[in-house]
C-alpha cells in the first residue's frame, strides 16, 4: 500500500476513530484496570502528543479540540491522586494544590476553540466541561454541583449508557445530598444494566456512608472490591470498609 493521505471523502471518518483510541488509552492511564498502581501515567501522557497534532494551526480540526481538553484535564489531577508510597488517595484526602495548574489552564482553553466555530458540544466536550468543574474547583464543597448535574443530563441525552446514567447520581449527591442520589442508584441497580460492575456498589457505598448506614456501607464496599483487578484500588475500598465503626 502506498504511504499517502487518504482521499478527501474518507478524511471525515478517520479522526473519530483515532480520537476514540486515544480516549480509551487515556482512560486506562487515568484508572488502571490491572496491576498494582492506580494510574498509568505513561499511557495518559503518551496520548497527548498525537491528540495535539490535529489541533495545531493552520489545519486545526475543531472536532479534535474537545477530546484534547479531556485528555489534558485527566492527568492534571495525577499528582494529587496518589500518596508518597504510590497508594491511591481518596478524593477527600487529596491535596488539590498538587494538581498541574498548567494542564488545568490548557484544558478549558482547548475546550473553547470549537465554540468559536458555532458547533455545540458533543460527548467529548460535555465530559471535558464536567472534568473542568471538578478539576478547577478549590475543594469538593466548592464544586458547582448544579452545573455538573445539568452537564451529566445533557451527556445522557447525547451518549446514553448505564455508566453515564450512574454519574448523575454522584453529581446530585453533591448538589442535593445523598438521599435523592441513592434513590437514583437503586433504580439503576433494579434495572440490571450495570449488573456485575464494581462501579455501582462503589457509588452506593459512598452514599450510604454519608447517610450513616455503616453496616450496608461495609457490604457495598466489599462487594465493589471483589471484582477489582487493580490491587491498589481494591486495597483502598477494603481499607475504607475496615475503618468504618
Amino acid at each position: 500500500m502506498p504511504f499517502e493521505l487518504p482521499p478527501s471523502k474518507d478524511r471525515r471518518e478517520r479522526p473519530g476513530a483515532a480520537l476514540s483510541v486515544l480516549y480509551v488509552t487515556s482512560t486506562e492511564g487515568s484508572t488502571a484496570t490491572t496491576g498494582d498502581h492506580p494510574l498509568r501515567p505513561d499511557l495518559a501522557y503518551e496520548t497527548l502528543r498525537p491528540a495535539r497534532m490535529p489541533t495545531a494551526p493552520p489545519t486545526a480540526e475543531p472536532e479534535a479540540c474537545a477530546p484534547l481538553a479531556l485528555l489534558e484535564l485527566g492527568p492534571a489531577r495525577f499528582p494529587a491522586r496518589t500518596g508518597p508510597h504510590g497508594e491511591a488517595a481518596l478524593l477527600e484526602d487529596q491535596d488539590r494544590h498538587r494538581r498541574d495548574r498548567s494542564a488545568i489552564r490548557r484544558g478549558p482553553a482547548a475546550l473553547g476553540r470549537p465554540t468559536a466555530t458555532g458547533r455545540g458540544p458533543g460527548p467529548y466536550g460535555l465530559q471535558a466541561a464536567i472534568a473542568t468543574c471538578h478539576t478547577a474547583a478549590p475543594s469538593t464543597q466548592e464544586t458547582d454541583g448544579e452545573r455538573v448535574v445539568l452537564l451529566h443530563e445533557a451527556l445522557g441525552r447525547v451518549a446514553p449508557s448505564p455508566v453515564v446514567e450512574l454519574n448523575p447520581a454522584v453529581a446530585v449527591a453533591m448538589a442535593n445530598g445523598p438521599r435523592q442520589a441513592l434513590h437514583m442508584v437503586d433504580e439503576l441497580a433494579a434495572s440490571g444494566r450495570l449488573s456485575g460492575s464494581h462501579l455501582l456498589p462503589g457509588v452506593r457505598g459512598e452514599l450510604l456512608t454519608r447517610l450513616g448506614r455503616t453496616t450496608e456501607t461495609r457490604a457495598e464496599l466489599e462487594l465493589a472490591a471483589r471484582p477489582g483487578r487493580n490491587t491498589r484500588e481494591r486495597s483502598v475500598l477494603l481499607r475504607k470498609a475496615a475503618a468504618l465503626p
